[in-house]
């Protein structure tokens, strides 16, 4: 079930969270939204009196298919990141005060088999493609107002899977 309880405060940001999902490889989870040319990590909203650890399970398992046994948590990021959604995509019916996500974001190690991935779990599915690809790859492809906020969870969260040097991050 998709957020039925938004949690937006009061300076206008949706609580979210984001998966950075990697391989024993050090690629990522990259996945495509469902008629469009847009890849994205995966995210959703945390509902009303939810953890951020437990939304970020429930979205695991709605958009990729996978369960808490299929992945290792191998950190997330200190604080929220935060970008404003462009005016022509904002939801008019949150009124004015909705303007955009901040995030926590987590990084998860596949555990399981990549056969367990399964872009149709749930009843309204978001994706209908992935692949695993570099970290550089995310940065540069994803739409332009969430590269800030990409960058900086990969900044964050790169060294725990590859040390200190391997991310690069181009401004």
């Amino acid at each position: 079930m998709k957020d039925t309880v938004q949690v937006i405060d009061t300076e206008g940001y949706r609580s979210n969270v984001g998966i950075i999902l990697c391989n024993s490889y050090g690629q990522l989870f990259w996945a495509r939204r469902i008629g469009e040319d847009a890849w994205q990590f995966p995210q959703g909203g945390i509902q009303y009196n939810e953890s951020s650890e437990q939304a970020l399970y429930r979205e695991l398992e709605e958009e990729v298919g996978l369960k808490t046994r299929d992945v290792e948590l191998l950190g997330c990021t200190r604080g929220w990141l935060r970008y404003q959604l462009p005016q022509r995509m904002r939801r008019h019916h949150c009124g004015n005060r909705f303007i955009g996500q901040k995030q926590i974001w987590f990084l998860l190690k596949l555990t399981a088999s990549e056969g367990q991935v399964c872009l149709g779990a749930s009843t309204e599915p978001e994706f209908d493609r992935w692949r695993w690809v570099p970290p550089e790859v995310t940065v540069n492809e994803v739409i332009g107002f969430k590269r800030a906020v990409y960058r900086q969870a990969l900044q964050e969260l790169m060294p725990m899977i590859n040390g200190p040097s391997r991310f690069i991050a181009h401004a």
